[in-house]
């Protein structure tokens, strides 16, 4: 089991994620998007200081050094400010459910970037993985679409859902990918807690800059006093940005980037359950069988 110790961390976090994400989604819906971002990061700042006191007694990273600073502000402000920007906008425009089906593209991005930045090298089986992976994603995403044009039956395959919501989460898994791998380069063998606290605190300093140029300060008060929206932002601060990122971390401290990356992107089929229960949402046997195949093409990487 310790062989396997970045892998179940990386099973563990798409657990984590699949609460969050459903949090944020209906969150969002109530507050908006740019809200729930900073408001969960700043709650998450201080979750994970709280943890990082008991544990090793700094409530602040103050023992990383300048090279870990660095990497790691970069990588939130990546994965933080850029791709969860997009990514919160996509959960607002087609759901959770496909948002998260789309970060599952995050991987071949993340092993193509580590390859590029950090000289990773999968084997063939991790790379066939992938495959069947994103050959499952591409099952829900597509249909065929049948039309009559000059007394011709024409058939062409299209998407299934909102186009700018797919490229808002297409968006949110590139930047997801891209601070994965600057978060192993920075992180090296330093604690995955503080670790994210620096990405964090990055991630709250991008945000607050943006706000001021937004004028969005006053949507942020109104959040605060939006008691339903805020439980929501709370569940998914503890298990998003403190539990979930930084076992993400853990797992890219453990494993290959692209192999830790492939297993947290299994969230599209634990959230099809809650998404059905909790939203109320259809899902027909192609998303299903998608699912599936997505499921058969993590199971690879433990064979």
């Amino acid at each position: 089991m310790q062989n396997y110790f970045g892998e179940i961390a990386g099973l563990l976090t798409a657990v984590f994620w699949t609460v969050t994400s459903m949090a944020f989604e209906s969150a969002g819906k109530k507050v908006g998007s740019l809200a729930v971002n900073l408001i969960r990061l700043v709650m998450a700042f201080f979750f994970i200081g709280v943890y990082n006191w008991i544990a090793r007694g700094f409530f602040f990273p103050t023992d990383a050094t300048l090279f870990q600073w660095q990497w790691l502000a970069l990588s939130g402000l990546v994965g933080f400010v850029i791709g969860d920007l997009l990514l919160f906008q996509a959960f607002v425009v087609v759901g959770a459910r496909i948002s998260m089906l789309m970060m599952s593209l995050a991987p071949p991005f993340a092993a193509f970037v580590g390859w590029l930045m950090l000289g990773e090298v999968l084997t063939p089986k991790s790379w066939l993985g992938m495959a069947i992976t994103m050959v499952g994603i591409v099952i829900v995403i597509l249909k065929r679409e049948k039309t009559e044009k000059n007394g011709s039956i024409v058939r062409k395959l299209t998407s299934s859902y909102s186009v700018p919501g797919i490229l808002l989460a297409l968006g949110g898994a590139l930047g997801q990918a891209a601070g994965l791998v600057l978060s192993k380069k920075g992180m090296g063998s330093y604690d995955a807690f503080s670790a994210s606290q620096i990405r964090v605190l990055t991630g709250i300093a991008g945000f607050a800059i943006l706000f001021i140029f937004m004028k969005r300060w006053p949507r942020v008060w109104a959040a605060l006093k939006h008691g339903s929206a805020m439980k929501r932002i709370t569940l998914g601060a503890f298990f998003g940005p403190f539990l979930g990122v930084s076992f993400s971390l853990l797992a890219v401290q453990h494993t290959e980037t692209g192999i830790a990356a492939t297993l947290m992107a299994i969230v599209p089929v634990l959230i099809i359950l809650p998404a059905v229960i909790i939203f109320k949402e259809k899902v027909n046997w192609k998303e299903i069988l998608g699912a599936v195949v997505t499921v058969a093409g993590v199971a690879l990487f433990f064979l």
